[in-house]
């Protein structure tokens, strides 16, 4: 999870040039494609993720549609001055300026997902871009919000994209950054530039999108000199997408077969690089989501108390240290030693250990191991040993805790889904408690004398 503020200055576009200098990609071509759909979270994220690409279809012929998602009525919450109704109507005269000055020609599509809300509404996504899918005639480029853009409503239309695409062997994909450029770094990016495609843009193509993007008054400029209607795209970070060529990701439209195909467990170098550039990791204290799950795995916990936990792939503590309140000892385990700095300080009744799994296994017992987020990380084989291992370690009354994101991860290697199958398949014993939500699966998975909570409490014999 990437969190950022964009009335930070953000990430000089000079060090983005420096970067995109030293590329070689290859080149976006629109030869071939009969068509080009272009999915917006936002009015003015296909402005500036794709309007290059826009106004080169339209020299071309070749027809467009922008499906937008929402009409952006959240941008400025804290705004004194303007309503989210009013915001809404100014933002979809924009878009409707800004999409003929791209291509006169292009359609759009208000889809009015609640802005913020893409994550509760996918379905709405999924039918639109569904049904133009199964109808077009000739190959179709679709072009969507990169997934790791940092934003929630950019990674869930990505995703959405993506998996409706899979089921179309006439669409090629590709995604396109825009606050990545203000939160990622040139030199360690999250970003996967090494497969970067350019589009070089016609000064006419340019233009078009300068045109387009100043249409966005209400992003471009405050909304009024009050705190809170400050400009979402000023001129720095607009500098990052008026450069004289777009900037795409190419994406495999079954990235769950490719995951699957995967033999070896993500490196310890990977973890290493992943904690250079983001010290706190996934945003454990910040996001809501990573909040409310944590307390989900906390109520899920059938003892109120443990004598020994085990916490594996632990980061930067922020789990262990509540586990911490719930049991005598707690021991957490991580592949990287830089998160394990931050967890020493933040539980520092527990104890912690660089290990790599599943061969740096620590010793002794435990009646409590946590396995959360980190075994679609692991190979099949290694998912399969580590198990083992904890199967030999775990008191008859202990529990097995596990809990796994289910969306898209490029850096694993299987999925929460298939973790979350295989231990079902591997345990000896029927789940005590499985939580299956769209986000994240949890189970528990009981010792042979783990008794269930009532049980256990004397309200059952």
């Amino acid at each position: 999870m990437v969190t950022f503020d964009h009335r930070e200055p953000g990430t000089d576009p000079q060090r983005w040039t420096t970067l995109l200098d030293a590329l070689t990609p290859q080149d976006v071509a629109l030869d071939g494609f009969a068509s080009v759909v272009v999915v917006a979270p936002h009015p003015d994220d296909e402005t500036l993720g794709a309007g290059g690409l826009v106004a080169t279809a339209a020299a071309r012929a070749v027809p467009v549609e922008v499906l937008l998602v929402s009409r952006g009525e959240r941008s400025h919450p804290d705004s004194p001055t303007v309503a989210p109704g009013d915001l809404a109507a100014r933002r979809d005269e924009e878009f409707r300026t800004a999409s003929a000055a791209l291509h006169p020609g292009a359609v759009g599509t208000s889809l009015r997902v609640p802005d913020g809300a893409l994550r509760d509404h996918p379905d709405v996504l999924r039918a639109a871009l569904d049904e133009r899918l199964s109808s077009a005639t000739g190959q179709v480029l679709l072009v969507v919000p990169w997934r790791g853009d940092g934003h929630r409503d950019h990674r869930v239309a990505g995703e959405v994209a993506e998996a409706v695409a899979a089921g179309h062997d006439h669409v090629t994909v590709l995604a396109y950054p825009v606050w990545a450029w203000h939160w990622d770094d040139p030199d360690a990016p999250a970003a996967p530039w090494d497969r970067a495609r350019a589009l070089a843009l016609s000064a006419d193509a340019l233009d078009r999108k300068r045109t387009a993007l100043a249409a966005y008054r209400s992003q471009t400029l405050p909304l009024s000199p009050a705190p809170g209607d400050e400009a979402i795209v000023d001129e720095r970070h607009a500098a990052h997408h008026l450069r004289r060529t777009e900037w795409y990701f190419p994406v495999d439209a079954a990235p769950s077969a490719r995951r699957r195909s995967r033999s070896r467990s993500r490196s310890r170098e990977s973890f290493d690089a992943h904690y250079a550039r983001k010290p706190e990791g996934w945003d454990f204290d910040g996001s809501w989501y990573e909040r409310r799950k944590r307390a989900v795995t906390l109520a899920a916990l059938p003892r109120e108390r443990y004598r020994s936990a085990l916490e594996l792939g632990c980061a930067t503590g922020v789990l262990t240290a509540a586990i911490a309140g719930r049991a005598d000892r707690v021991l957490g385990t991580d592949i990287s030693e830089a998160p394990l700095v931050q967890a020493r300080e933040r539980a520092p009744g527990a104890r912690f250990v660089r290990a790599a799994l599943p061969e740096d296994w620590p010793e002794g017992r435990f009646d409590l191991v946590v396995l959360s987020e980190i075994g679609y990380y692991l190979s099949p084989a290694d998912l399969d040993r580590t198990i083992d291992r904890v199967l030999g370690a775990l008191d008859d009354d202990g529990v097995l805790v596990a809990c796994h994101w289910r969306h898209p991860d490029d850096e694993a290697v299987t999925d929460g889904d298939t973790v979350d199958a295989r231990l079902t398949e591997r345990w000896p014993r029927p789940a005590l408690v499985r939580h299956v939500e769209e986000d994240f699966v949890l189970s528990v998975f009981p010792g042979p004398s783990t008794p269930s909570v009532a049980r256990a409490d004397g309200l059952v014999r």
